[in-house]
Order: C-alpha cells, then structure tokens, then sequence
C-alpha cells in the first residue's frame, strides 16, 4: 500500500506522466507491469485521496493505451438489423477475486481474437462485495492494462432492480434511489445498465399491459434519466427485464405488452433499450441438491427464440437476454447462439472455479465457512445440508474477506487463472464469441471520455 501522495508518484515515476488533466505513457512495459499494484491500492488503500487517485491513473493511463470505456449499444441495435448473427455475448459478473479473473477474461480474449465481452455487476452484488462503479472499472481496466488489451472496454450494471416493498411504501424515494445508482454507475464507467422493475410486475392485474405496467413505466422513467447524463457521443446500452429470474417463463405476450407500454411511455425522439431480459427456466446460482451438486435446468430454447425473435423483428432490439447460466452443463452451451439470444449472463460458475479449487486455500476456505456459520444463520433453513447452505451464502463471504483474497500468493493466483480461463476459451467457442475484433470494431465506436477530475495532489 502506497503511504502517501509522494509515495505513489515516485512510484509512477518512468512509468507515466501526469500532464493537466491527461497521462502520457512513459514506459508502457513498465506501465503494464504496474497494473496489478495500482489495483490493489484502487480497491484496498484506506488514504481516499491515495485510492482515488491510482484509479484516475488506471482508467485514464488504460484509455491513453487504447481500452476504452465504451458501450455496446450499436452492436445490439445491428443484430436488430440482421447484421450480428451466431453470437452470444457473455456478461461476466465478478464477485470477487476481481482482477485476476477479469485477467483470465482477457487471457481467452486473447486466445480467441474475442472483443465481445461484458463485465458486470448488480446493485445487490455491489453490496455484499464491497465493489462500487470506479472501483470495480479500476480493477477491469487494470487487468486489462496487464493483459496487453485493446478495444472497447464494456462495463455493465446488471440487475439495477427497484425493491418492491420500497416502491409500494414511497414510490419517488424509490425513483431517487434508483437514480442515485445510475449516476454513480454512469460517472464509474458503466456505459451499459440493465433496468429491472420486474419486481414490480402485478400478477393481479386481468390485463397483461395492466400486469407489466409499473414495469415499463419505470423502465421508460430511468432510460430517460439515462439519456439526460450519459457523456457525450455515448448511447448507454440499456436493457430491461419482463420476467423475475427463478419464476414463471416469460412469453411473447409478456413481451408484447411490456414493449407497448415501454414505447408508449417512453418520451418521444429517445433511444429505446437494446435488449430485454426473460425468463426461460434458470435459477441465479442453480439449485443446490443435498450433496452439494446442482439439479438439472429445464431450459426452453424455444421461448428463448420466440422472444429474441420477436424483440429483433418487431422492436428492433438485439434480441433476449440469459440469465442464470453459468452453472448450466456444458452440452447447452453451443445451443445459445442460434437461438438469437444476444446476451448471456454467467456469475456462479466461476465463483464455483475459485473456491471449489484444490488451489483456493483450504485454510481461508475453512474461515469463510466459519463466518457463514455465525453471521449467516438466519439464512439457513432447517432442512439444509451443509453443502447446501454454503453454497447458497457464499457469495457474501467476498466482501467479509476482500483483504485475504488481494493477499493470495502469486503461484495460487496464477494457478486460478488458468482454470477460469480454460472455462472462458470453452464458453467463447460455443458461444460464437471468437474473432470477433474486425466485427465489434465495425459496428462500435471508440469514444473516449474523461474520468471525473484529477485528484489533487497528484
């Protein structure tokens, strides 16, 4: 950890140079090389001047190396045109060990020639982890600086959900809060937001419009916030959600009706969402058996295609969105691209890498299950086995031991990288996300925006 202000700049020194409110690359080897230390600091130093100012160095030193913060907005809306087919991008959602497999990320992005990849987070995995938007973009961006990356750098906030039992008892607290995060996401770097007010969907309701319409309502309310502060030259990708992630399948009525009222609402001249989340059998996390292993997924490939059809065809959008996919058996996988689905979402399963390794540390795997144990018990139902309960609650053990995972030794880190990035080269091929370069730098455009303002002192 960096003590001081001077401490960091003798540090840069020969690496980097900070002019006005810009950096140029000194050494850029030497640069690289200094990504993973100004991480650690960016996510770990306790000085808040110290932190935030080795972020402004990373983002802005990783934009002056050509990795730019960037959305993938015009990407979605060709395939809405027919000119993206047989891809799936993956959206990774890092809970924690964060640099290292955004590495492993960018290791199979180099294996596979692959710019289509999407880093996210959701507003409740923000909390548990203690990630917030200019760090978990620092550490990204970071990883890709060590990584020798070049191209767009898409960073998503996934599940920007509003909180039902909130928005029924104080709508507008709701509204501002929601709006809060947005600001913070869009100024951290999160140039792509899925909105989910399918919390608020009323099953009560006799009419579908009826059911969906505090859905579309609140969607259309935050793309217009969204359009309101996005930087300049940039369209944030915006995506919403139809159908809550463990429960009923969603339909092309749902569809419909959720995209009438969207477009009906929405104010006129604004640009629309580039995708929709839906619901076709996955759990987040998978369903855990009592030995520890996941029950299998009845997955419907056929409502997955009839709703990316449908949102491509009628509306113009990229197509559907999975979620919960990361923990479903390998042979689906390939299945996923020709459905039309534009977006895959995947997050437990490389959690599972990390700490079901015969690398991850026995001994700090035996300290989270101890916190589980005594911070956690509410959380266990009677009926739970062991491996049941810790698998459930373990992705809250990120945040608790944030400290001992930047600590791991470099052989046991490097030794986790490898069997992420073995997983990622898998999912690449099936998911059509290889040699994707030429196409992404087609369809999207760089544009290279300021971080928030120089730390003083630096």
């Amino acid at each position: 950890m960096f003590g001081t202000m001077d401490e960091l700049k003798s540090f840069l020194k020969g690496k980097c140079e900070i002019k006005g409110d810009g950096i140029s690359i000194v050494d850029e080897a030497a640069f690289r090389g200094a990504a993973r230390e100004l991480a650690e600091n960016s996510a770990m130093n306790e000085d808040v001047a110290v932190r935030d100012a080795c972020r402004w160095v990373i983002v802005e030193g990783g934009q002056e190396l050509g990795i730019i913060i960037s959305s993938i907005h015009d990407l979605y809306f060709a395939a809405g045109r027919g000119e993206v087919k047989g891809l799936s991008v993956p959206a990774i959602n890092i809970r924690g060990f964060t640099f290292d497999t955004a590495a492993a990320v960018f290791q199979s992005c180099k294996n596979k020639n692959n710019t289509a990849v999407v880093f996210e987070i959701a507003r409740s995995e923000m909390e548990y982890t203690f990630q917030r938007p200019p760090e978990y973009t620092s550490s990204v961006m970071a990883a890709a600086i060590a990584g020798g990356y070049k191209g767009p750098l898409f960073v998503q906030g996934d599940h920007f959900q509003f909180r039902r039992s909130r928005f029924l008892k104080d709508k507008e607290q709701e509204m501002t809060d929601i709006r809060a995060l947005i600001k913070e996401a869009i100024d951290g770097g999160y140039f792509n937001i899925d909105i989910d007010a399918s919390t608020l969907v009323d099953i009560d309701q006799k009419l579908l419009i009826e059911e969906q319409r505090n859905n579309y309502e609140m969607a259309a309310a935050m793309t217009k916030y969204i359009r309101e502060i996005q930087p300049k030259g940039v369209n944030v990708s915006i995506g919403g959600e139809i159908g809550e992630v463990g429960e009923r399948n969603s339909t092309v009525e749902d569809l419909e009706a959720y995209m009438t009222g969207y477009q009906q609402t929405l104010e006129a001249g604004l640009e629309g969402m580039s995708k929709v989340s839906v619901q076709t059998g996955t759990t987040h996390g998978g369903v855990p058996l009592p030995d520890g292993s996941i029950a299998d997924v009845n997955l419907d490939f056929d409502v997955l295609e009839k709703l990316s059809k449908e949102a491509r065809e009628k509306y113009g959008m990229g197509g559907a969105v999975q979620h919960g996919a990361s923990t479903l058996p390998d042979t689906m996988f390939h299945k996923f691209p020709s459905t039309g689905c534009i977006e895959i979402h995947l997050a437990t399963g490389f959690q599972n890498i990390v700490l079901d390794s015969k690398n991850f540390p026995a001994d700090l795997k035996a300290k989270m299950n101890a916190w589980m144990d005594e911070n956690l018990a509410k959380e266990r139902k009677p009926d739970m086995t062991n491996e049941q309960f810790y698998y459930k609650s373990r992705k809250k053990v990120w945040g608790q031991f944030k400290k001992e995972v930047w600590g791991l030794p470099e052989d046991i880190r490097a030794a986790l990288r490898g069997e992420l990035s073995a997983k990622l080269d898998f999912l690449f091929d099936q998911l059509g996300a290889v040699n994707t370069v030429d196409l992404i730098a087609s369809k999207v455009k760089l544009v290279r925006t300021k971080w928030p303002v120089r730390p003083a002192g630096l």
